[in-house]
């Protein structure tokens, strides 16, 4: 599960420009809590704790919890602004959900085995075709991240997300076709299929990325 993100708030009173500037002038984050069936909601949220998740890494891909006078609301940050020249945030959006309510979240694939792999030992290179997946996914199970094993893999060979493991209750959001999370590509590359062989799109952008290289 990803790591726990709490945000303890307060309702604004005021809302529009105004509001969001005095928020700031106090050193709070503005916000506004949408969804849920329930009108939306001005929120003011400590800094500290708003740049502690960013920190984290998993803010755009995990839930968090509001804590308001005692009582707690699961989210999903929808949109955070940040400052251009202080890159502080200044404002985010956050989207009411509930632990089973399934949620699109782009959760980040890791590799493994690198060091094993047959391929990379021959020279060959790990060519990633995408650094995240997107997900559906329960709001409360929501993974830290993919594993994408490339320890047997020989040059020519690749990962589709087939390979990974998923949560049960999980399924990606791309359900036409396998397709390809990343590839041992050698120091010569083509992107002509053999006769009758079916062009795999995301292998295709694997070996033009490694031709600009």
């Amino acid at each position: 599960m990803s790591t726990e993100i709490i945000f303890n708030v307060d309702v604004r009173e005021r809302t529009g420009k105004g509001g969001a500037r005095e928020a700031r002038r106090q050193g709070l984050v503005p916000g506004v809590l949408y969804g849920g069936g329930k009108d939306p909601v001005a929120i003011s949220l400590r800094l500290n704790e708003v740049i502690k998740a960013i920190n984290t890494g998993q803010l755009r891909s995990s839930t968090a919890t509001l804590i308001h006078k005692g009582e707690k609301q699961l989210v999903i940050p929808q949109d955070i602004q940040m400052h251009p020249v202080s890159d502080q945030p200044v404002h985010i959006d956050l989207y009411r959900v509930d632990e089973t309510q399934k949620i699109k979240v782009e959760v980040a694939v890791h590799f493994v085995g690198e060091e094993k792999s047959p391929g990379l030992k021959r020279g060959g290179a790990l060519n990633v075709v995408r650094h995240t997946v997107e997900l559906l996914v329960p709001a409360g199970n929501i993974p830290d991240s993919l594993e994408a094993d490339v320890s047997t893999l020989n040059i020519g060979d690749n990962v589709k997300i087939s390979d990974i493991a998923l949560p049960g209750d999980a399924e990606p959001t791309i359900t036409d076709r396998d397709f390809t999370i990343a590839t041992i590509a050698g120091r010569v590359a083509t992107a002509e299929p053999a006769e009758g062989e079916e062009v795999d799109p995301d292998a295709v952008e694997a070996t033009a990325q490694q031709g600009d290289e």
